[in-house]
């Protein structure tokens, strides 16, 4: 699995982190660095975000599969039993 963003992305997304080294720990770091940190972050948590995100839809999909049949249950008619 790759994860791919767009050039700008890229850009904005390496622009917050050169914000946060500057801010939070006082360095400085250029385009390239902030871009290096960022593949290595997509390639070390992707996955785990990635497979989060599947966890997620499979939860939500059970959920409203289960709503789907209460509704349809709900649809049912009564059948009445004939005495012979």
């Amino acid at each position: 699995m790759v994860i791919k963003i767009s050039r700008e992305q890229k850009a904005a997304i390496a622009g917050k982190v050169q914000a946060y080294f500057e801010g939070e720990r006082s360095e400085s770091i250029g385009q390239l660095a902030a871009e290096q940190i960022i593949d290595f972050m997509i390639g070390e948590l992707g996955p785990f975000i990635y497979n989060q995100g599947i966890a997620d839809a499979r939860a939500m999909i059970a959920e409203k599969m289960a709503q789907i049949d209460d509704e349809l249950y709900a649809l049912e008619k009564p059948v009445m039993h004939r005495r012979s």
